[in-house]
């Protein structure tokens, strides 16, 4: 199977790192700047699961891209999608599946738009990475996680080609035949822990420690309630260890959209916490608490975008 990895940041390079070193036929698609990383440092990865260091992945950049590819992994940002579809449209042919590692859900219509409902897969990943200012990409936990699955559920043969490919190569691949209630779980995982982190700058167990464990639940609560009327309620046992992990004295879990933060980059706010008010059914109790936790995270996150555009112009 020849896989195309779009881009070669924090998870596309780790994934497609990992592919490489367990032999399968992957070529990543990158940008200048990167190839030219690519080409002077090759692909880096330090993990507590075993360092990669591979000279000069293959690599193409868009203008050369001139052929289709039979499974294409996708890890850019929720606002880099439209750019991202534009770069790899040459690559995309009846059979590819498109496999998403994004965020949130709106990006599986936004793909099936652009493409065709037939080359889209669910996906997600169970992973904390980051990149350092050399380029090299820093796996931050001991877990390394990659789901997928047809949308449908259904155990089809391209899907047990794709599991076949993603087998056996460092990570655990997992095919689910219910990628989407997972994908809406991890969607109320990450809009609570990203929110309450990015709104309050600080990680779970200081927002615990200053009283907020009411305001953490309470915001899960209501991501979880978005999911339900959307068909898809948290299952018990998954909320349950979701409350545990973000209520945990002395964490010191921070979601990536914190570090985008402090670093002073574009962050997610509209695909992660604005999408999910987007869907949030309108009700009477809704409409009497005036501003819930969703809405006060989304100011102020929303606050945070409107001042790095006006400080960078």
């Amino acid at each position: 199977m020849r896989i195309l990895i779009v881009g070669a940041g924090a998870i596309g390079g780790y994934f497609g790192g990992r592919l490489l070193e367990a032999g399968r036929d992957v070529t990543f698609l990158v940008r200048p700047g990167r190839a030219e990383e690519l080409d002077r440092d090759g692909l880096i990865v330090r993990s507590p699961l075993g360092n990669i260091l591979y000279p000069s992945p293959p690599h193409v950049m868009t203008p050369m891209l001139d052929q289709v590819f039979d499974l294409i992994v996708l890890s850019c940002k929720a606002y880099d999608l439209d750019a991202a579809m534009e770069s790899f449209a040459a690559a995309v042919g009846p059979a590819t599946s498109i496999l998403p590692l994004l965020n949130g859900m709106a990006h599986l219509d936004r793909l099936a738009a652009r493409f065709s409902p037939e080359n889209v897969l669910g996906g997600q990943c169970l992973i904390s990475l980051d990149r350092d200012a050399s380029g090299a990409i820093l796996h931050l936990n001991d877990t390394n996680q990659l789901s997928f699955g047809e949308l449908s559920g259904a155990l089809t043969p391209r899907i047990l080609k794709v599991a076949e490919a993603l087998a056996d190569a460092g990570f655990a691949a997992n095919l689910s035949q219910q990628i989407v209630q997972e994908m809406w779980e991890k969607w109320c995982f990450i809009a609570t822990g990203a929110g309450i982190t990015g709104a309050m700058r600080a990680s779970i167990g200081d927002v615990i420690q200053s009283g907020g464990e009411p305001l953490i639940l309470k915001l899960l609560a209501e991501c979880a309630s978005v999911a339900e009327h959307s068909g898809y309620a948290l299952r018990s046992e998954v909320r349950q260890r979701f409350e545990t992990m973000l209520t945990t004295k002395g964490s010191k879990m921070t979601a990536s959209m914190l570090r985008d933060i402090e670093r002073g980059a574009a962050i997610e706010v509209d695909h992660v916490i604005g999408d999910m008010i987007a869907r949030r059914v309108a009700s009477d109790k809704h409409a009497k608490a005036g501003l819930t936790v969703l809405d006060y995270v989304n100011l102020h996150l929303k606050s945070y975008e409107a001042r790095r555009v006006r400080e960078q112009r």
